[in-house]
């Protein structure tokens, strides 16, 4: 198979951005009054979008103090989102690769859409991706595979076509529900195990293993 595309996942795949959700949850959950959380319990809060993090923060919360809450912490995390988000070592190479290549990029995320707007705007030059979309509120968040499906048809490319990186289950899950190949990235927030078990096919150490283990596996003698 020749895979003409690759669609990323966001927070823990192309970014590490850790440090900045926790301080932004934590900052929501101080204002409250309420405990909060070491950075690493983040790696298992993160991962479904803005409002599943909330939920997760806040699990007696009813809906009403839940849209509060939810609103004060896109304004907390607005202020924070870029204070230590860096892209993971070697992305910028394997894009520039990628594109020098021909592959078509794009990036599917949970992430609200202002803020995973704001993190590729400032980390990424303009036209590094053909496609992207965060979560949009008239479609459910991954792993339902609507956004990914999406952006695959933004981009002109048939899902078996496809490579989907992700470093989490609900990626896998969305990769295997899309037809498209799941690759699964250990540099990120959730462990071998998971991605194994939800379907991974593929897993990657560091980002420039793609261009041997997937998109040109058996270069020319």
């Amino acid at each position: 198979m020749v895979y003409r595309a690759v669609v990323f996942d966001l927070d823990g795949t192309l970014v590490d951005s850790l440090a900045d959700l926790a301080a932004s949850g934590n900052e929501l959950l101080s204002s409250l009054g309420q405990t909060t959380h070491p950075a690493d319990a983040y790696r298992y809060f993160v991962g479904n979008g803005s409002r599943k993090l909330v939920e997760r923060l806040l699990p007696d919360a009813g809906p009403e103090e839940t849209e509060r809450a939810l609103a004060t912490y896109k304004e907390i995390y607005a202020r924070r989102l870029l204070e230590h988000t860096r892209p993971y070592d070697g992305i910028p190479e394997l894009l520039a690769a990628l594109r020098a290549r021909g592959v078509k990029l794009a990036v599917c995320t949970n992430k609200h859409q202002t803020a995973a707007e704001a993190v590729l705007g400032k980390l990424f030059a303009a036209g590094t991706f053909d496609a992207f979309t965060g979560d949009r509120p008239s479609v459910p968040p991954k792993p339902d595979p609507a956004n990914a499906l999406y952006v695959m048809e933004r981009l002109g490319i048939r899902p078996e076509e496809t490579a989907y990186l992700g470093d989490t289950a609900v990626d896998m899950e969305t990769a295997v529900r899309s037809g498209a190949l799941p690759v699964g990235v250990l540099w990120g927030f959730r462990p071998r195990e998971e991605l194994t078990a939800s379907g991974a096919r593929v897993l990657l150490e560091k980002p420039l293993e793609l261009l041997e283990k997937v998109i040109f596996p058996h270069p020319p003698r």
